[in-house]
């Protein structure tokens, strides 16, 4: 595929006009469901009070960035293709390609450690706790939880979008927004009561204790705990005056995403002790630690199975979302036919059934490895630099559209102009940079095995698969072009206007032969 198509006139864009349809409280509601998850609230409390200095540095260095950025993005280039258009816009489709791919194959790393915690929360619905807990930490248990949850989320992801949909929507009110409420309000009457605590409230605990460098490891995790604020910036042109609008959303939902996670994991903190926390169990245990000091019990049970409905729709709707989003690139000439085949319902089948081989190879690292907690952690570790390469490319993105592209629109725009884009989007870049390379220090807390091969695993782990994507890339054909991939696929604007990606607008068009982009294939 050549990096230039004929050139043509160039043309004024003009923004994308939509009716409004979503109202602040709508879209903030939608933007807390996609980010927050309990199951890293135990991870989280193990650090005490110092998890409130870690959640609010999250906040500032990357969950507001993110949100403020991406929807910058998504107003300045709404056409389809999320994350690979902005970076294809910024660096060429190369390394598009290289995001677009890192968000599906994180997403495919993350199912195992997501899962986890859903077979830990089906174990404790029996009566005995003991038995419950020895259940939840058997390994071939968790492994076989793992594999059935998923590819019952494949099977409903397969029969179409909104069914994908309607199962995450619920899963969200039930498995996350209530149950977290739930949590706050009984660790807050268990405070109110009396008993004794297991986490000290003091001022010299809230700052972390930077003479402990690994201790610093695992609060990296927290910036992945707030990722994701970003599927949602597509939603911006559906709101009615979005410049004011859309920051008070992202306020609103950055307010209660921080404040559910802040005091979430207080409430885990102040009953179970630092020590005994386990990042796979405490949250089931806590809520069954809760429910008993009230004599509630009986309601122990039903958390569980509510919990892991959460999981389940969560799974499902990140098995659609990322695959249809490679789906539609690799359509336009990115991914060889195979992986283009859609089955009635308009799904990426062959995509999701190797996705589904994958993650079935990465789930049985659980059973190999020295403890499903082990294999839990450097799992998600994995998914977090993943991740944040991404978000790196992302942000370098947005700042250099703002150099490259400044006359392309964006109905709405970071604020305080270039100035505002450095800061922001400088912020964000260099909290994920710092994010990034803390997420290589073997955690002290959790026990890994060799410090050499975990460090080894992470590595070598994000250079395999930084290199598929470049290697596919380099050896795509021209007949992977199909007809209704191409027709539906908007080319860049640098491709409209003759000019290289990463020249700036107004420049000399590239002189190119005409008919010199390859044919699309029937």
């Amino acid at each position: 595929m050549a990096t230039t198509a004929t050139p043509a006139a160039p043309k004024a864009r003009n923004p994308v006009v939509r009716a409004a349809t979503l109202g602040v409280g709508a879209l903030a509601i939608m933007n807390v469901t996609a980010v927050v998850s309990l199951r890293g609230l135990p991870a989280e409390a193990t650090y005490g009070l110092t998890s409130v200095f870690y959640y609010l540095f999250a906040a500032v260095f990357f969950l507001i960035p993110v949100s403020i950025v991406a929807a910058e993005l998504a107003t300045g280039w709404p056409e389809k293709g999320g994350v690979f258009r902005w970076v294809g816009e910024a660096f060429g489709p190369r390394w598009g390609f290289v995001a677009i791919f890192l968000l599906w194959v994180e997403s495919t790393i993350w199912f195992p450690t997501a899962l986890t915690f859903a077979s830990v929360s089906l174990a404790f619905v029996g009566p005995d706790l003991k038995w419950d807990e020895a259940v939840a930490g058997n390994r071939v248990y968790t492994l076989i939880l793992v594999l059935l949850v998923y590819w019952i989320a494949t099977f409903a992801t397969l029969q179409g979008l909104k069914s994908a949909a309607r199962l995450a929507k619920w899963g969200g009110m039930v498995g996350t927004i209530i149950p977290a409420g739930i949590l706050i309000a009984l660790g807050v009457a268990y405070m109110m009561s009396g008993k004794p605590l297991q986490m000290e409230f003091a001022w010299k605990d809230l700052v972390p204790n930077f003479s402990n460098f690994n201790n610093l490891v695992l609060a990296a995790g927290i910036f992945l705990a707030f990722a994701g604020m970003e599927m949602n910036a597509i939603h911006v042109n559906e709101l009615d005056d979005p410049t004011r609008n859309y920051p008070l959303a992202i306020g609103i939902a950055s307010i209660l995403t921080v404040a559910m996670s802040v005091f979430g994991t207080l409430a885990i903190g102040v009953i179970i002790p630092a020590a005994n926390i386990d990042v796979t169990q405490s949250l089931l245990l806590g809520f069954d630690d809760l429910f008993a000091v009230f004599g509630l019990g009986w309601a122990a049970p039903i958390m569980a199975i509510a919990l892991a409905f959460g999981v389940l729709g969560g799974v499902t709707v990140w098995v659609a979302g990322p695959s249809a989003g490679i789906a539609t690139v690799g359509r336009a000439g990115y991914l060889p036919p195979f992986f283009q085949k859609m089955n009635k319902n308009g799904m990426a089948v062959n995509i999701l059934v190797v996705q589904g081989l994958l993650v079935t190879f990465l789930s049985v690292m659980f059973v190999v490895l020295p403890s499903v907690q082990a294999a839990y952690q450097i799992l998600s570790q994995l998914t977090v630099t993943l991740y944040l390469i991404m978000y790196v490319m992302m942000f370098a993105a947005a700042i250099f559209l703002r150099f490259s592209q400044p006359d392309t629109p964006r109905p709405y725009k970071v604020p305080f102009g270039r100035a505002g884009m450095w800061i922001f989007g400088g912020v964000g870049l260099v909290g994920s940079l710092i994010a990034f390379v803390l997420s290589f220090v073997p955690p002290s807390q959790i026990a890994v095995g060799s410090p050499t091969a975990y460090v080894g695993f992470l590595i070598g782990g994000n250079l395999f698969f930084l290199g598929i994507p470049l290697v596919i890339y380099a050896i795509r054909k021209p007949y992977w072009r199909t007809v209704d991939g191409t027709e539906s696929f908007e080319p860049f604007t640098w491709e409209k206007e003759g000019r290289h990606p990463g020249t700036e607008q107004g420049t000399r068009p590239v002189a190119t032969a005409a008919g010199s982009a390859p044919k699309a294939s029937h």
